[in-house]
């Protein structure tokens, strides 16, 4: 029997139920997120400043390559704001946990500036500034890792840009998705043998390499969904580019040194891509042969571009579980994250 098919083995490496998790994500595009402290109808912010890290900056990312917003729209990973945020910017400050430093430290700064202020988070420091100041919030459940929560964080997201009166219906096409995405997730659980469970297959291709995951412009925030997945979930390093961007420099890299580089390149692959996008990913292929790993492709699934967005998150976290396992690690914890904060603290 495969490793991926014994039922202990699964059992004694999730025994936090990752797989779980990952299994029911999609209900989690059912989840009914409360606005406190709506916004007034006669305000409307001129720019969007999206402050988060990590897990929590996720659905900033899918908001930037899924919506066609009509104003800017930027996601800030760091301490600060930038210039030019001021009293016409909407300041979205998105934690899970409602504690992480950087975006405590954007929310004051916000504060200080004028800007108008909301908050995505499950509890802590976010929400208890919200309540104390006034400010509009969405508070998330709780009890899950950031990475794991990226669906609920987006639906929060689309409800709140939409009560901002700077989206129509996203919010509601994510709950008309739940079941398409619930359909397609039950091919990849555990009960799922290997020989018919693509995510399966992914993770026995994947393990003991190092994976570098390559989408086009419109699926980049979902390389970066990819890439975090193997590193919180798998405690396996990753990388990740966007195409074109990466024709104009990684390509080179590839380029000298043996074939057997101890990488696996993964290719998510979209029909909704530029033409012209989609031929540098075979081009690329055809010229890269011989000189790295060869591509495994991963034919995202999906009509629309929130479908392939959904479809490929999922995965993202199925894959890189089933990679946990084969490693040996527990794919919940982030424990040396956890220590790093309390170093910094220190």
């Amino acid at each position: 029997m495969a490793m991926l098919d014994d039922r202990n083995v699964i059992s004694q490496r999730d025994p936090d139920g990752a797989l779980a998790v990952a299994a029911h994500e999609a209900d989690q595009l059912r989840f009914n997120a409360v606005l406190v402290n709506q916004p007034g109808k006669q305000w409307r912010p001129q720019n969007i400043v999206l402050a988060g890290m990590g897990g929590s900056a996720l659905a900033g990312g899918f908001v930037k390559d899924w919506l066609d917003l009509s104003l800017p729209f930027e996601v800030v990973r760091r301490y600060d704001l930038p210039a030019y945020a001021n009293e016409h910017t909407l300041v979205i400050a998105s934690s899970y946990s409602g504690n992480t430093e950087e975006t405590v430290s954007a929310l004051h700064e916000a504060w200080e500036r004028g800007s108008r202020i909301a908050v995505i988070a499950s509890g802590g420091k976010l929400i208890d500034f919200a309540k104390e100041k006034g400010l509009a919030f969405v508070q998330l459940e709780g009890g899950l890792q950031p990475r794991m929560a990226v669906l609920m964080n987006l639906r929060a997201l689309t409800h709140l840009l939409e009560s901002y009166g700077v989206a129509q219906g996203a919010y509601e096409q994510l709950a008309a998705n739940v079941e398409w995405l619930e359909d397609k997730t039950k091919h990849w659980l555990p009960s799922v043998p290997l020989e018919q469970n693509e995510a399966k297959q992914l993770a026995m291709e994947i393990v003991g390499k190092t994976p570098v995951i390559y989408a086009g412009s419109k699926l980049s925030s979902i390389a970066y969904k990819w890439k975090i997945s193997f590193n919180e979930n798998a405690k396996n390093v990753s990388f990740c580019n966007e195409i074109p961007e990466f024709n104009h420099n990684e390509f080179m890299g590839w380029t000298s040194h043996p074939i057997e580089k101890p990488f696996a390149v993964i290719d998510l692959l979209s029909t909704l891509e530029h033409e012209r996008v989609q031929k540098r990913f075979s081009v690329s292929e055809r010229m890269l042969s011989g000189m790295r790993p060869k591509a495994i492709p991963v034919a995202v699934e999906g009509k629309t571009l929130l479908q392939q967005m959904l479809w490929a998150s999922v995965l993202a976290d199925m894959v890189s579980i089933y990679v946990a396992i084969l490693n040996g690690v527990n794919p919940t914890p982030v424990e040396h994250i956890e220590r790093f904060k309390k170093e910094l603290e220190a």
